[in-house]
């Protein structure tokens, strides 16, 4: 059967449209004959489009012949649609070549089916192939389509005198996704992988998907000669710009150069964004170890900064006695940490004025400095006037234990901490209505040490310690409380698998990202951070270089207990500051040439408020606060109260004014008298106002037993009127807490 009048407009213009530009107006006669010939004779579909798609190849004469004879046609025909289709392929390769410049005018077109006689050669044969192989609808028998109706819009091209290349959208209709390939394209087309970019999913819809194809690529720039004297500029061209490099497609100015070990630069990528860049790749380009380089990103995402160091700009430290003045809390709420890698002095937020207090997440593995950084943050408190609840699970871990105003040593006593800091913040919600916290009494900072061995699922007290941290990050922030949580490394597993505790120390406040053991400090995947992205805190190096000789001449003279370490003596306190909306930029903490608790001047540590919850601390401590499923964590400080007096909350009456509300005497029990809940016949209903009323009026999570006890209600009538006003989005429920919305 032969193929129909609307296959023949389709393809007949592409060979037409060729032909001509190389084979001259009688090739394009002979082609239009031999194609009125094929559609007279009624030649079968493959044949007629074998005349389009021979232009691509070298061997389209062979293929066209050999279609007309298997379809039982004339030789004569298959003589007649060889010779056009030959001077097809001559054209093709030569505006691929570049040898006609003149003719590869770019060309901004559709791409539909009624497009194609408004488009130039090379772009009618672009889309021939697309249809033929990727989206259809005509297709080759015995070969599958990649994706039927995958079409290719939007069709662009740049053609230079090295160069050719073409840009489209692959559209699909409304509720389809693309899924064709770098891979399946550079198939149909006959080039590299590495030369088909398609756009990232997830910046675009799933139907519309920008590509760019580079048929032909530019010849490679010769390589610099071994040997040689180079510049920065040269090695960054040949080694980390190109392709394989670590920063593919970059160039870089150098602004500052004192030396092959001692330069500054910026590296540019033209309108692109640079992204994530490995600095182990990087220091292999540029001969280097990992430590001699350090990346600041600027202000342009398609901007960087470069700076190689013969020696680390930290490797001699800050001294922590030479700023005593910085480590007080400023007028914006913020502490002096370490210095930056550019010599500017890393600081991190306390609290924010008016708004109350900061959270800090900070990362260290053994003999990072982490220890030490958690000593400069207590005395950096304590300077400021701020209280310290410590948790402390490893015994005698901080020296400067000391100035904590309450320290929990240990992991049962660290356990106990955690109760306590959240004591004192549901303290403060009731005796503090406004959503602001007035600054009347002190700010206070929760630092929890090791918290792997609280948080982690083998951690008898992982379920308690889990829903008390929860908590304290999202609701202490407003009430003048900040949590410190410190651990070894930035798994997930080491904050109990909890993404509500990362997340909100993160939004919270700022990060200390120091160095980790090997295979455990990676921030991407499921363990992410924004700003943070690509850092690998197992390869900061535990030595700086050329240490490594030093430590190899040993001093047998015997031990000098009276010599100090040096800040060069090791990496510690080297890392990445993270705070809020800024990317994580190297520093160092500070060098600890004085124990920081001999600088706290002999003064108590700041003191905590006199109120009910720090009054019974003690008991308190020692009293778990959620079931054996470790949900309803205490919602209250009555009924916190009253399970630290070992007596059931729902028989301890508070009387409470609820304007409108019954007034009846209560029974022995505790509970309102009959009338109470069943004042009308429809006594039900009258319950769920004056429960609304008292979550708005209170502001703060409830429980159902402690709602009860407030409205002087039996807790079963309570309940059923929860689920209802939840059902109806006026509260919600949260761990068996109630809140109005």
């Amino acid at each position: 059967m032969g193929p129909t009048r609307a296959q023949f407009v389709q393809y007949a213009p592409a060979a037409l449209a060729v032909v001509p530009l190389v084979a001259g107006p009688w090739s394009a006669l002979a082609a239009a004959a031999a194609g009125a010939g094929a559609w007279a004779l009624n030649t079968s579909a493959p044949a007629l489009r074998s005349l389009i798609t021979c232009g691509f190849t070298a061997t389209g004469c062979g293929i066209a012949a050999g279609e007309v004879l298997a379809a039982g046609g004339n030789p004569l025909l298959a003589l007649g649609l060889a010779v056009p289709a030959g001077a097809a392929a001559l054209a093709h390769h030569r505006n691929l070549a570049g040898h006609m410049p003149a003719a590869l005018t770019p060309a901004t077109t559709g791409a539909g089916a009624g497009a194609a006689l408004g488009q130039t050669s090379q772009a009618q044969l672009i889309t021939a192939w697309w249809k033929e192989f990727i989206s259809g609808p005509t297709q080759t028998e015995g070969r599958t389509l990649i994706q039927a109706g995958a079409n290719l819009e939007h069709l662009a091209l740049d053609v230079g005198a090295d160069h050719a290349a073409f840009t489209g959208i692959i559209t699909l209709p409304q509720g389809q996704q693309v899924k064709v390939r770098a891979a399946d394209i550079a198939a149909v087309y006959q080039i590299p992988v590495s030369q088909v970019e398609l756009g990232d999913p997830k910046h675009y819809a799933p139907n519309a998907l920008p590509v760019t194809v580079h048929l032909t690529m530019p010849a490679a720039q010769p390589q610099i000669e071994a040997g040689n004297p180079t510049t920065p500029e040269e090695l960054w061209a040949a080694y980390v710009g190109v392709p394989e490099g670590a920063m593919p497609g970059t160039s870089l100015t150098v602004t500052r150069y004192d030396g092959p070990l001692d330069w500054e630069g910026i590296a540019t990528r033209d309108r692109r964004a640079i992204g994530t860049v490995n600095l182990q790749d990087l220091a292999g380009n540029l001969d280097l170890e990992t430590i001699q380089i350090a990346l600041a990103p600027g202000e342009k995402p398609s901007q960087m900064g470069i700076r190689v160091m013969r020696e680390h700009a930290l490797m001699h430290g800050t001294m922590l006695s030479s700023v005593l003045g910085e480590l007080s809390m400023d007028s914006r709420g913020y502490v002096r940490a370490g210095t930056y890698v550019d010599g500017r002095p890393a600081l991190v937020p306390l609290a924010q004025p008016g708004s109350g207090a900061r959270h800090l997440y900070l990362v260290g593995g053994s003999r990072s400095g982490k220890s030490g950084l958690l000593e400069q943050i207590l005395l950096s408190a304590h300077r400021s006037g701020i209280a310290v609840v410590l948790a402390s699970p490893q015994t005698g871990t901080i020296a400067g234990a000391s100035l904590a105003a309450h320290l929990g040593d240990g992991l049962d006593e660290a356990m106990g901490a955690l109760r306590l800091a959240y004591a004192l913040m549901v303290d403060r919600e009731a005796r503090y209505r406004s959503p602001a916290f007035p600054f009347t009494d002190p700010l206070v900072l929760v630092v929890i040490d090791e918290a792997h061995m609280l948080l982690s699922a083998s951690s008898p007290y992982h379920l308690e310690a889990k829903a008390i941290v929860e908590q304290l990050t999202r609701r202490s922030l407003k009430r003048g409380i900040g949590v410190v949580l410190a651990t070894q490394t930035p798994l997930a597993e080491d904050l109990g698998n909890s993404t509500v505790i990362r997340s909100q120390l993160l939004i919270g406040g700022g990060a200390v990202f120091l160095r980790c053991a090997r295979g455990q400090g990676s921030l991407v995947g499921a363990n992410a951070v924004e700003g943070a992205e690509g850092l690998d805190l197992s390869m900061i190096p535990s030595q700086w270089p050329g240490q490594y000789a030093k430590v190899a001449d040993r001093d047998m003279s015997g031990l000098a207990t009276e010599s100090a370490a040096a800040p060069e003596d090791g990496t510690f306190g080297l890392g990445y500051l993270l705070t809020p909306g800024s990317q994580a930029v190297q520093f160092r903490s500070l060098h600890l040439d004085v124990a920081p608790v001999s600088l706290a001047g002999g003064e108590p540590p700041a003191g905590i408020e006199d109120c009910d919850a720090w009054r019974q601390r003690d008991t308190i401590a020692q009293t778990p606060m959620v079931d054996k499923r470790g949900k309803n964590l205490i919602g209250s400080l009555a009924d916190l109260l009253a399970a630290a007096d070992g007596a059931p909350a729902s028989q301890e009456v508070v009387p409470l004014h609820i304007p409108g509300g019954p007034h009846s005497p209560t029974t022995p029990t505790g509970f309102a008298g009959p009338g109470a809940a069943t004042g009308s016949s429809d006594g039900q209903e009258l319950i769920k106002p004056r429960i609304l009323e008292l979550l708005q009026e209170q502001s703060i999570p409830m429980t159902a037993e402690t709602i009860a006890r407030k409205l002087q209600t039996p807790a079963k009538r309570i309940k059923p009127r929860l689920s209802e006003l939840k059902k109806q989005n006026k509260i919600t429920n949260e761990n068996g807490l109630w809140r109005a919305v």
